[in-house]
This record gives C-alpha cells, sequence and structure tokens, in this order.
C-alpha cells in the first residue's frame, strides 16, 4: 500500500511555508499572552477559583514551550532556498510531529481538569470525575501517535479507529455524568459552561478530521497541501481549544465569584468594597 504520508513533505512552496510559519507564530504569541493575562488575573476571582485559572494558564504555558520547539523544529526541516520565491526542500533534520502529541498528553488530561475546577464539586465527586476523564484523555491521545507517523493508511486507520474509543468515552462522561453536575451550579453559569461543554467536544473532532487527511489523497488533502492543512487545522484548534477556553474558564470564574462575593462585583473593585465595609461597621 502506497505511503499515507505525511509528516515530512520533500518541500514546500515559498506560500506554503510561510502560512505555516506564520501560523505557528500566532499561536506562540495566543497561548504566551494568554497565560500571562490568565496570571495576573487570579486577583479578580474568589481565591476558590483560582486552581483552575492556574491549571488554565498551565496549559498555554506548555503549548507555548511546545510550539517554540515545533517552530524551530520546521525552520531547520525547511531552510530557505537560493532566493525569496524558491521552496524550502526537507533538510537532513525531519519534521518531528512527536511535539504536538507530547504536547495533547500534558494538556488535553489538564483542560478537563481545569473544567472540573472551575465548577468548584466537592472533592469526592471531582477526583470521581477526573478518574474517568483524565486517563481515557491520556489514552486518545496515546493511541493517535502510532497512526499519525505510520506509512500505511491501514495502519493510520487501525489507530484513529482505536483513539476513537476512548474519545467516544469521554463525550459520554463530559454530557451525560457531568451533567449530574451541572444541575447544581449557579444559574447564571449553566449556559456558559454547556457552551464550554459543547466547543471542546467540537474543537477536537477537528484534530480526528485533520488527522485523516492524508488518506484522502489527491493534491489538496495529500503531499504538500495536506501537509499545510494539517498544520493549519492543528494550530487554530489548538489556539481556540486552549487560550480561548482558558478565557472562558476565566469568565466562568468571574461571574461565580461576583455571585458569591460582592467585592468581586465589575463595579465595586475590592479595596473599594472594603472601605464600603469599614464605614458601614463605623
Amino acid at each position: 500500500m502506497a505511503p499515507a504520508s505525511a509528516v515530512n513533505i520533500g518541500s514546500l512552496s515559498a506560500s506554503n511555508f510561510a502560512t505555516v510559519y506564520n501560523l505557528f507564530s500566532l499561536v506562540i504569541a495566543s497561548m504566551v499572552f494568554t497565560a500571562l493575562f490568565l496570571l495576573l488575573s487570579q486577583g479578580r476571582v474568589a481565591p476558590r477559583y483560582r486552581n483552575a485559572l492556574v491549571v488554565s494558564a498551565t496549559v498555554c504555558g506548555i503549548a507555548a514551550y511546545h510550539y517554540f520547539r515545533i517552530f524551530d523544529n520546521f525552520k531547520e526541516s525547511y531552510p530557505p532556498g537560493t532566493s525569496v520565491s524558491a521552496a524550502h526542500v526537507l533538510s537532513s533534520v525531519e519534521f518531528n510531529e512527536a511535539y504536538r502529541y507530547v504536547d495533547w498528553l500534558l494538556t488535553v488530561p489538564l483542560l478537563l481538569v481545569e473544567t472540573v475546577a472551575v465548577m468548584a464539586l466537592k472533592r469526592a465527586e471531582s477526583r470521581g470525575l477526573l478518574m474517568k476523564l483524565v486517563p481515557a484523555s491520556a489514552l486518545m491521545i496515546a493511541l493517535g501517535y502510532p497512526g499519525e507517523i505510520a506509512t500505511t493508511n491501514s495502519t493510520r486507520i487501525i489507530y484513529g479507529v482505536l483513539s476513537l474509543i476512548p474519545f467516544f468515552y469521554l463525550i459520554y462522561v463530559l454530557f451525560v455524568e457531568l451533567s449530574k453536575s451541572l444541575v447544581r451550579q449557579p444559574v447564571e453559569v449553566q449556559p456558559a459552561i454547556k457552551r464550554l461543554r459543547v466547543s471542546l467536544v467540537v474543537l477536537w473532532s477537528v484534530y480526528p478530521i485533520a488527522y485523516a487527511f492524508p488518506l484522502f489523497g489527491g493534491d489538496f488533502f495529500g503531499g504538500e497541501g495536506g501537509f499545510v492543512l494539517r498544520q493549519g487545522g492543528y494550530s487554530i484548534a489548538d489556539i481556540l481549544a486552549k487560550a480561548a477556553y482558558g478565557l472562558g474558564i476565566y469568565a466562568i470564574a468571574r461571574t461565580k465569584s461576583r455571585l458569591e462575593d460582592p467585592a468581586f462585583d465589575e463595579e465595586i473593585e475590592p479595596s473599594a468594597s472594603k472601605t464600603v465595609d469599614l464605614a458601614n461597621a463605623a
């Protein structure tokens, strides 16, 4: 059977190289500054929700680190040609897709941790959910990697199907078991948590679609075009599933903090709230 593909393409045109280069740069900027924002915003949420923000920032930090590695590896794998418009030919340094999978192996379970953390459930309830979500998410990533680097379509399909088993189990836990805890959340944040849950599943669906591109073959999905599409799909999905998702976690934590303590109200900064309390006490 012909090679499925993919990880390393013989050459990239100048425009395709620039597209992937700029996407990697965009991901790095998104992750770094989202992580900084989340860390600096901890004081704007109640203490019980700060762990969720720290985990969100950690996810973005891990992603930023691995994208730095991917970015450098990409430049080494496809050095510039003899002119500005010349193709970037693959060097002796292979493009290493493992960086991306190591990143997902760490960040995907943490995305689920931050989701449970912002709900501030009872300890036993949180532990029960995480004991199901974290191992399943790690297994999903681990099973996908052999297919990603496979040189035959059959191997790619086998591991792709195997990785879908824990993926569907995650959907079950998120939409069935987590719903039992969702009804105990403040009504003001229930729609936001539901949207985050749906967005997480929708965004995760982008990865298997991009993973399957080499199976379609042709100039558009296979070869150079497929490489660019796959890197673009993974990169945009990472921005939305990590940076944008982290901002959604922050918004939920902010709303719950305001509902529980007027000191975190948008119109009353904590310092001003303390002044009012002291005046009332006098």
